[in-house]
């Protein structure tokens, strides 16, 4: 018969190594026109993330150019309201992504975007940002369809005879 293996094979355990911690690096410190910052706004399903800098108004949706993107001047004057709250029209750059829901709710992403990146910008643009309401985020979305109807609220049509 053949012998038991008594003697199992034992591996040591590597050593525990900690990752490499990197000290961070040396950041310069960027003036005004340097400053980049990023905001993310959302509305209905849309999601925008908005990076904002110091500029001649530029806005970059996507990679396509603001009217391209949006065409109805409803969403173009959307946008824009953030810059004539705190009468800065045309002094940004903007280049924001934007994914999910429709036009109309992508604009309103885009606007909360632009709002939270020029109010980390600089702190003097928060109050009249919350003034105007556009700190907020809208919280609307679409009620769900119910069981036994034929949407949200809409029951179907009901027939006596």
């Amino acid at each position: 018969m053949a012998k038991a293996k008594t003697d199992a094979v034992k591996k040591e355990p590597a050593p525990f190594k900690p990752a490499s911690i990197r000290a961070p690096k040396e950041k310069t410190p960027a003036g005004p026109a340097e400053l980049i910052t990023y905001g993310t706004g959302r509305r209905k399903n849309a999601v925008a993330r908005v990076w904002v800098k110091r500029g001649n108004g530029k806005i970059t949706v996507n990679g396509k150019s603001l009217e391209e993107y949006f065409a109805r001047p409803v969403l173009r004057m959307i946008i824009n309201q953030p810059f004539a709250a705190i009468d800065r029209i045309g002094n940004f750059d903007i280049n924001c992504t934007v994914c999910g829901g429709g036009l109309s709710g992508q604009a309103g992403a885009v606007r909360l975007g632009i709002c939270r990146a020029l109010d980390i910008y600089d702190s003097i643009f928060h109050k009249p940002l919350r003034q105007g309401g556009f700190l907020t985020r809208d919280s609307r979305v679409v009620e769900r369809k119910k069981y036994g109807h034929k949407k949200a609220r809409r029951s179907f049509q009901f027939s006596k005879r």
